[in-house]
């Protein structure tokens, strides 16, 4: 808490409702945790309550310390009327104001339903038990419009959430477990945007050689691995924090720490789609790029990707401004940002994928990268069209050993280095440790607009 500053341990502490709220020590710093206390109307928020989430909210941003809320709410009270909505939109208003500036951690408990439903796609990262639940329309009004019946787990459960809209980042077993989760994550966030992540201590040397890197890639170019394995190899004591484990499973994103330091990942993964981008994989990617600039987390980006997935019904809903997403975000993060081409880096999806043209600090590849506009097949069959199946696979093979590698991008400086895999996790931390004082200053303005 900033010194000179001092506000009660419980905010509103006299005021009847369904929500209480108070400072408390989370991963042995104060956050402000707003909690539904009360199985009154199934937690139904009221003006009171409304405006109880909205002064804890102004005091975390005052304050500059995470809020977390711990919700479980069947609505806007209905025997308030219009003065319960006014309530909720109060404390929407306020979370909003938060949001880049303090950490904002949702657990959903049961219930979330409309207004207080819609706050949770407010925060920066939703876990939920598996007893909860959240939707904007419940299952009667489903029926009604629809005529489709269906339950209130099938229609927003946690496992809906987590792996078919994206809002549930983490799933949790109940209460206790999820709070056990916020402290993992707070111990790797900033109090607010203004300061760096906590450090610790770590025995885990940077200079430590992973040598079984060097066979992590197969020797098949159509052939799988789990992405996952290479980030956790690299972070310290291999501990990587996953986040939206099933939703867009071709882009994994997560947290970790190097050299004490927390850093997020971001890495195609070629187990689900190849490692294609969709829709939602750009959206999930630029949220977790945006979330890691606002709360200054350098990023580590692991490419393996032949492209866009390709689909009529991909195009029609708007791969266009989706894809550009990705590249947005990229384009505005001012955090330390370090690229690591592993395997395949074809076309726009190169690009977006933190390349060298949207900015990145360092840029290095593995020895057996492809770097290019688009595979050896692909190639031949736009540049030699008119030649035989047999022509076919010598072209391919000279144009695979001619331009899929990474030495052409490294003579023209889009790859700073071509490394030993063994070596990821020295360069990586000598790439941090000289990247961890840089700032960078972009023009001033009200705010950016970003892809339609």
């Amino acid at each position: 808490m900033p010194v000179g500053i001092s506000v009660p341990t419980t905010i509103r502490r006299l005021v009847d409702g369904t929500v209480r709220a108070s400072i408390e020590q989370i991963a042995d710093r104060p956050a402000m945790v707003v909690r539904s206390v009360s199985v009154r109307r199934r937690g139904a928020l009221s003006s009171e309550d409304g405006a109880t989430i909205r002064t804890a909210a102004e005091t975390a941003l005052l304050q500059r310390i995470p809020l977390v809320l711990v919700l479980a709410s069947s609505g806007a009270d209905v025997s308030e009327g219009m003065d319960s909505l006014h309530g909720w939109g109060q404390a929407a208003r306020s979370i909003a104001r938060c949001s880049g500036s303090v950490p904002i951690i949702a657990v959903v408990t049961g219930p979330a339903i409309s207004g207080p439903a819609l706050l949770l796609g407010l925060a920066d990262i939703v876990l939920m038990t598996s007893e909860a639940f959240a939707f904007v329309s419940g299952p009667a009004m489903v029926q009604e419009f629809t005529g489709i019946t269906i339950g209130i787990h099938q229609l927003g459960g946690t496992a809906v959430h987590a792996r078919s809209s994206g809002l549930c980042s983490i799933e949790t077993v109940d209460e206790d477990d999820a709070m056990a989760h916020v402290e993992h994550l707070l111990g790797h966030l900033p109090a607010h945007n203004d300061e760096l992540p906590p450090t610790v201590a770590t025995d885990d040397p940077t200079g430590r050689l992973d040598l079984d890197l060097r066979e992590a890639i197969p020797a098949k170019a159509t052939s799988s691995y789990d992405v996952r394995h290479i980030a956790s190899v690299i972070a310290d004591d291999g501990a990587f924090t996953e986040l939206g484990t099933r939703w867009s499973p071709q882009l994994v994103t997560g947290l970790g720490r190097i050299a004490g330091r927390p850093v997020g990942f971001i890495a195609n993964q070629p187990q689900a789609l190849a490692g294609t981008l969709d829709i939602t994989a750009s959206q999930k990617g630029a949220r977790f790029v945006r979330f890691c600039d606002a709360f200054n987390l350098p990023l580590i980006t692991l490419v393996d990707t032949p492209g866009f997935l390709p689909g009529k019904d991909l195009e029609w809903r708007g791969m266009i401004r989706h894809g550009a997403e990705l590249a947005f975000a990229y384009a505005e993060a001012t955090i330390p940002r370090i690229c690591v081409i592993l395997r395949k880096a074809f076309g726009g999806a190169y690009i977006v994928m933190d390349s060298r043209g949207l900015g990145n600090d360092l840029c290095f590849a593995w020895p057996c990268a492809e770097i290019a506009v688009m595979g050896a097949e692909g190639a031949v069959q736009i540049l030699n069209r008119r030649s035989t199946p047999e022509e076919r696979v010598g072209l391919q093979a000279e144009y695979t050993e001619r331009f899929l590698t990474p030495w052409q991008a490294a003579e023209r400086g889009f790859v700073d280095e071509v490394i030993d895999p063994a070596e990821t996790r020295t360069t990586v931390a000598r790439a941090l440790s000289a990247l961890v004082t840089s700032r960078e200053h972009l023009p001033g303005r009200k705010h950016a607009i970003g892809p339609q």
